[in-house]
């Protein structure tokens, strides 16, 4: 089998037309909503971040939230708050931005660890307890946070435990020369998003979502995972990859076969998807962060 899945193309296609020659960050965003899990997108400003969130929230139909982080935000900011209703004398729980089907946590870095440990259980569990209420969130529910470079001021770096709870995280860079060309004639990126149109519905989302866990994982293929997994283990690291990890770097390559058209995962997908889903995991002891590319050389293919 290789036919690209109905709607993902479409979805796919039109992306393309807003973020231009960037197809594999694409393909990464939209491999990782798939899996259910939820993405961390790193660069400076203005190369398209928040631009790339608005498509995909457009394209799919989802309920969007946009929150700025700020160094003075406030958990409440983002998770709501009880008000107090002088006519019934009761609380009003007034829901916060959190409760939407895609969260877009513009500049995370730039908030307090508090307010960024206030996505923690949101992003985990897909719920929100607050005064002792555990408050379901949307489904699907798929958060997207911006980040700067560590080294620009004002940002707090995001804790381990944070950043484990992205499954993918990528980096568009800046455009090629032709496409950025076509950036500068072309017309507005906000007016071209407000324009799009909904090319796949919630509910196409949902059955993708679930015809992932359907793609076909060989007894080899896992052997090449778990190889994976254990090399980063041994490798010099500050730590390797967990076993959440492990399932979620599974997850996504089931989620990138999906995409390509295919029924059954082969290396080539694991591959696609391993830097966005380690490189923010692991470091070297010794010199910072470890590439992808040498840990895939370093394990053969079985």
């Amino acid at each position: 089998m290789n036919t690209v899945e109905p709607g993902i193309d479409a979805v796919l296609a039109q992306i393309n037309r807003v973020i231009l020659g960037k197809d594999a960050q694409i393909r990464l965003c939209l491999t990782c909503l798939l899996a259910r899990g939820h993405l961390l997108i790193e660069d400076i400003p203005g190369v398209g971040k928040t631009t790339l969130a608005h498509a995909i929230a457009k394209s799919l139909g989802l309920s969007f939230q946009r929150v700025q982080f700020t160094s003075d935000l406030l958990p409440a900011d983002v998770l709501g708050v009880s008000i107090y209703d002088r006519e019934t004398g009761k609380f009003r729980f007034q829901r916060g931005p959190i409760f939407a089907q895609l969260v877009l946590a513009d500049e995370i870095n730039r908030a307090s660890p508090k307010a960024q440990s206030a996505l923690l259980e949101a992003m985990e569990e897909h719920q929100v307890t607050l005064d002792g209420q555990s408050m379901p969130l949307p489904e699907p529910f798929f958060v997207i946070a911006t980040q700067n470079p560590q080294d620009q001021a004002g940002t707090f770096p995001l804790p381990e435990s944070q950043l484990d709870r992205f499954l993918m995280r990528v980096q568009l860079g800046y455009p090629a020369a032709a496409a950025e060309r076509e950036l500068l004639n072309g017309v507005d990126r906000r007016d071209l998003v407000n324009s799009l149109a909904i090319v796949a519905t919630v509910d196409n989302l949902r059955r993708l979502q679930q015809r992932v866990l359907d793609v076909h994982v060989s007894p080899a293929l896992l052997d090449y995972v778990q190889a994976l997994v254990a090399h980063t283990r041994h490798a010099g690291l500050n730590t390797g990859l967990s076993p959440r990890a492990a399932i979620g770097l599974l997850r996504a390559a089931r989620a990138w076969a999906l995409i390509a058209g295919r029924d059954a995962v082969i290396p080539e997908h694991v591959q696609a998807v391993f830097a966005a889903v380690v490189e923010h995991r692991v470091r070297h002891r010794d010199s910072g962060s470890a590439t992808a590319a040498r840990l895939l050389e370093a394990v053969p293919i079985p």
